[in-house]
């Protein structure tokens, strides 16, 4: 077949010859995208027919169960649902020293599959091998080769059929069936395709770096996720050791699942000691600080929400969130003024995660509004108890899921008693004889609560 390339308008796939500023058909500016257009050759209707796919029934079709492959950090294969499954084409992306790299780089050395093949494009094979060494990797078997362009790396697979291929990173790589430069929307496109149809015909597992955007997003055109099979996220601060592997698509596993992982000198090391990840250590009655129970797919993990209040010095008093929700914030702080009668209309509010973890789940309202009430009053939320509950904007404690498996890892972490909503008391009562459940109602009576509590 013979290639040209042609300019695809992104938006309403309008073809055009040579790249044009505005689309005629849609009037979208900046819109059109090179792309490779292969031109079939001419072919009789008989060897059409004879290339044709046969149909097949859903009761005809062979169930083949894959034997994932597994490494030896089993949180990684947790997040992407029991291990890599061979044919799939997996993305991670993270920000720049946020450890990708080096995860993979775990990875490839721990699987137990032969041949497998690292390529790079944007380091040398003598900068892999300083960090293989800092990770204390030291496999003869380990092949590595050095590349940005696609076709030759496809070459490469094809002469060594390997069983796990790892691309660092997709925006480095080109093919020079296109003018446009590497790490351009057209270029990632269609390098992936390419390796996509490879990976599905070879039975590969592909891994490919991506970048982020100033957004936090991957960089590239975002049918890019539709593409693959599975997208990760590696998170973290940069001032904090704990890093998050975390799925916002897999379609081999449970999208919510996360590894957590820690940085150490040694590359990246699985946490063993989670109850103590996400809280401070050492606060007794610290007003401003509650703890609760949040789920990280079926994960239950303890975490610590803080809240601070001072006197605004302006009119407009300011809100501040760092891990939690800024617009959930400015509701809760709202539905406090309004159902409980708190004067926080005169207050700066700044709300905080403990460990730099970014939480986006409405059973946390309960306990960060439990957190600046405590604050605002000076009075201390019990260091042996829990908070779990949703607010709604009447003030009412809304039920939330998952409450037993929030209440058992409480009664695990040795708590001694767990504020909950009235509503979903009946399903966890059986507890009462581990942990001292407190069902409540409504937000109207938050200060009394408290007062009850350090009485």
């Amino acid at each position: 077949m013979a290639n040209k390339t042609q300019y695809i308008c992104d938006q309403c796939n309008f073809h055009s010859p040579k790249w044009l500023g505005q689309c005629p058909s849609c009037n979208t500016w900046n819109s059109f995208v090179e792309t490779v257009v292969e031109k079939p050759t001419k072919t009789s209707s008989l060897s059409r027919q004879a290339t044709a796919k046969p149909m097949l029934r859903l009761k005809d079709i062979p169930s083949v169960e894959a034997d994932r492959l597994k490494s030896h950090l089993s949180e990684f294969n947790r997040a992407l649902g029991g291990g890599i499954v061979p044919g799939s084409v997996n993305l991670i992306g993270g920000e720049p020293g946020i450890g990708k790299s080096t995860l993979l780089m775990q990875v490839f050395a721990a699987i137990r599959a032969y041949p497998k093949l690292y390529i790079t494009g944007e380091e040398s094979l003598t900068q892999l091998k300083l960090r293989a060494g800092r990770l204390d990797i030291h496999d003869p078997d380990l092949l590595f080769v050095s590349a940005t362009d696609i076709d030759s790396a496809l070459q490469t697979m094809d002469e060594l059929q390997p069983q796990l291929v790892i691309i660092d990173s997709i925006q480095s790589m080109q093919t020079q069936d296109l003018t446009s430069p590497a790490g351009s929307v057209a270029q990632v496109r269609e390098c992936t395709q390419r390796l996509i149809t490879n990976a599905k015909q070879n039975n590969v597992a592909v891994f490919l770096v991506g970048h982020v955007t100033k957004d936090g997003e991957i960089a590239g055109p975002k049918v890019l996720e539709h593409m693959v099979d599975a997208v990760f996220y590696l998170e973290g601060d940069s001032l904090h050791q704990f890093r998050i592997l975390r799925s916002s698509k897999n379609r081999y596993g449970n999208l919510s699942e996360i590894g957590l992982f820690e940085m150490t000198e040694k590359g990246l090391q699985e946490h063993s000691a989670l109850e103590s990840l996400f809280v401070s250590n050492g606060l007794e009655k610290s007003p401003g600080a509650v703890r609760t129970i949040t789920m990280e797919g079926s994960r239950p993990l303890l975490i610590e929400l803080q809240a601070l209040t001072v006197p605004s010095g302006f009119g407009y008093p300011k809100r501040t969130a760092s891990g939690f929700n800024l617009n959930r914030l400015q509701l809760l702080i709202a539905v406090l003024i309004r159902r409980a009668g708190l004067k926080l209309y005169e207050q700066d509010v700044y709300a905080n995660i403990v460990g730099g973890l970014k939480l986006d789940e409405t059973a946390l309202d309960l306990p960060m509004c439990l957190a600046v009430t405590g604050s605002l009053l000076d009075q201390a939320f019990p260091t042996d108890m829990v908070a779990i509950g949703e607010v709604s904007l009447s003030g009412m404690i809304r039920p939330i899921g998952q409450l037993e498996a929030r209440i058992s890892e409480a009664i695990k972490l040795g708590f001694k008693k767990a504020l909950v909503p009235d509503a979903g008391y009946d399903k966890i009562k059986r507890y009462e004889q581990q942990i001292g459940l407190v069902p409540v109602r409504s937000l109207s009576n938050i200060k009394v609560w408290l007062q009850d509590l350090n009485s």
